[in-house]
């Protein structure tokens, strides 16, 4: 039985990650922590959900056992205080956080408005999307889960990777629930007030998943992507992000052209393409690991929707992937 450790497991990632264990029969939580409720046990901090071991939070620097993987839910600065420290003790570590996904420095420091004090551990780093990293991930020692939103854009914008030269532009629109925007940190701006019957778009051209989502959407191709124009919105609802995705092409490109690109991505084990993009819903994919797709030609214009759960396949179900990957057991393994 593989030990997995969550550091900050009290927050909305935490939470979905210890429920997702507990059907997982090849691994076991060993150990959690939290600054905030240090002390208390699982079953105070989250009245009702379901645990193997009742385990209490411990203080972040509280030993750990050394064979258990690492999964760091912590913000930005508290991961790159405390990321070396694992990995100089061995443990293999999946970070949450932002911190260790770009590869230009100066991009992080401006989109996430913080120095970036660890940036040599960018060399170890293995950025944890499966479907385009499988590989990596599998003998990877460090992982650095991808953001909610960049998921939702990566992966359909990745699979057009070979009409690459005719894309002129590409606009996302996304809106998430208020579960993926204001994540753990308490914010006025994502209350119940201030999101029940209201609708706003927020971080206009200053969101920190828009590098992440143009480094990775172009990974491997032969020249950059074009300028992505990224602008999320704030939905009156929990969970989900649905993201319409806007590809204007220098000339027409046929259907055919486009659902070859697909064809390998319309395989993988947790994406599932419909025929309609308005059957693309956030009912669908929610408490799922799946990330829903489809998309609409008309000339040179493409429009792709996709969904997903941001907590699932957009933090912890991505997280659980790359634990079974890492550990060597099958990628669907707690998740189906």
């Amino acid at each position: 039985m593989k030990k997995i450790t969550i550091i900050g497991g009290a927050g909305l990632t935490g939470k979905e990650l210890i429920y997702l264990l507990n059907f997982h029969e090849g691994v076991e939580l060993d150990h959690i922590s939290s600054d905030k409720v240090k002390g208390k046990k699982i079953s105070e901090v989250f009245p009702g959900l379901r645990v193997k071991k009742d385990l209490v939070f411990e203080d972040h620097t509280a030993e750990i056992p050394k064979d258990s993987l690492v999964v760091l839910a912590v913000p930005n600065q508290a991961s790159m205080d405390l990321t070396e420290t694992y990995l100089q003790k061995g443990h293999k570590l999946i970070d949450l956080s932002g911190v260790f996904r770009l590869h230009d420095k100066e991009k992080f420091e401006t989109f996430y408005k913080m120095k970036h004090s660890a940036f040599s551990l960018m060399e170890k780093v293995v950025f944890g999307l499966p479907e385009i990293f499988r590989d990596k991930i599998k003998n990877a020692d460090f992982v650095s889960n991808p953001g909610c939103y960049s998921t939702s854009a990566i992966l359909p914008l990745f699979g057009l990777s070979h009409l690459r030269e005719a894309i002129q532009f590409i606009s996302i629109d996304a809106k998430s629930g208020v579960s993926g925007a204001g994540g753990r940190v308490e914010d006025a701006g994502f209350s119940f007030n201030s999101v029940y019957e209201n609708f706003r778009a927020y971080k206009i051209l200053s969101h920190q998943h828009t590098p992440e989502i143009q480094e990775y959407a172009q990974f491997g191709l032969k020249a950059d992507l074009p300028e992505i124009v990224f602008t999320p919105h704030l939905l009156p609802v929990y969970r989900g992000i649905l993201s319409t995705i806007v590809v204007y092409f220098s000339k027409e490109v046929s259907e055919e052209e486009v659902h070859r690109a697909y064809s390998k991505l319309m395989n993988e084990k947790f994406v599932r393409y419909y025929k309609r993009p308005e059957d693309i819903q956030l009912a669908n994919i929610q408490n799922t690991n799946y990330l829903d797709f489809s998309f609409q030609l008309k000339g040179k214009v493409l429009v792709i929707v996709s969904a997903l759960d941001n907590l699932v396949k957009g933090a912890a179900g991505q997280a659980l992937q790359n634990i079974n990957l890492m550990l060597g057991m099958d990628e669907t393994r707690g998740l189906l």
